[in-house]
């Protein structure tokens, strides 16, 4: 069986660096906002625009890396890649047919699901402390969206397809477990990211949305995203993945919808209702309870 926690003694702490990962990945929702396009089209130019960045230094500074690279290893690089490809398509996707506050409770399943895959498909143990945190992190969720659920019809369609966005996010982080052992973070995300962007972008141009004739402020938003929201803020996430178990990295996700909302308050001033700090607060001591019960590597000094 695997360890849970890599035997490499990190530069930086883990923690930190998720830190780091949920305050990056938060502005995602700010800057969508901001930007003026379809949302399938900013989350393929999102991947695509890192992608543009990332493969040419993958190939200048890791170049024996990728040469080295088994057809296997490329392949789940590859097909987690299309898991983040699907999570984006299926979770965008979703709103369009269901409640805002569905989607954002069933996207946010990935940990559960999580839980229950990694100890069969990857032998991860996953500890009690982490289960209840996992549990946790659900109810916050479901509390944040109380009260504005809808059902029925069409909106079953969307509760589908968020779920579905849950489950891929899992399979995209399972398969990063997997691979971010024995791969260097580069060469990882430059074949996972690169693989979303062409995925993302076939069902873009079959769809026939609009890719061009944008503003300055929607292409300053959409490069944001790219920079700070999948460079700093998912990269942060798949570096952890090499230190911290996978569940915990999955709660971390959750950590979003809380930062957003928090953002959005300040920048948007949209309302901070009770329900929404009260479950933002229970998703946050999830994700403290899951952090305590690991052992992480010390810091060099």
């Amino acid at each position: 069986m695997p360890p849970l926690i890599h035997n490499d003694t990190p530069r930086i702490h883990p923690y930190f660096i998720l830190i780091s990962g949920i305050l990056a990945i938060s502005t995602g929702a700010i800057f969508a906002r901001i930007a003026d396009a379809p949302s399938l089209v900013i989350a393929a130019y999102r991947v695509g625009l890192a992608s543009l960045l990332l493969v040419p230094i993958a190939f200048w500074k890791a170049r024996n890396e990728l040469r080295r690279l088994s057809p296997k290893d490329f392949k789940i690089a590859f097909f987690a890649g299309a898991f983040l490809a699907m999570h984006f398509a299926t979770w965008i996707s979703s709103l369009n047919f269901t409640a805002v506050s569905n989607s954002v409770v069933l996207v946010s399943t990935s940990p559960l699901w999580v839980g229950i895959f990694a100890p069969l498909l990857i032998k991860e143990k996953i500890k009690r402390m982490t289960r209840l945190s996992i549990l946790l992190s659900i109810v916050g969720c479901i509390i944040i969206g109380s009260g504005d659920f809808s059902s029925g019809g069409s909106e079953l369609w969307g509760d589908f397809l968020a779920l579905m966005g849950g489950l891929c996010a899992a399979g995209y982080l399972i398969l990063g477990k997997t691979l971010r052992q024995r791969l260097s973070l580069l060469v990882y995300i430059s074949i996972c990211y690169g693989s979303a962007a062409i995925l993302l972008w076939i069902v873009v141009l079959i769809m026939g949305l609009q890719v061009s004739g944008f503003s300055n402020q929607t292409l300053g938003a959409i490069w944001a995203m790219a920079l700070i929201a999948q460079i700093i803020g998912h990269s942060s996430y798949n570096w952890a993945l090499r230190y911290c178990s996978t569940s915990l990295v999955a709660l971390s996700f959750l950590g979003e919808p809380v930062g957003s909302t928090i953002l959005a308050y300040f920048l948007f001033h949209e309302q901070l209702t009770l329900t929404k700090a009260i479950g933002g607060f229970i998703i946050l001591v999830a994700i403290y309870l899951a952090a305590r019960s690991e052992v992480v590597p010390e810091n060099r000094n």
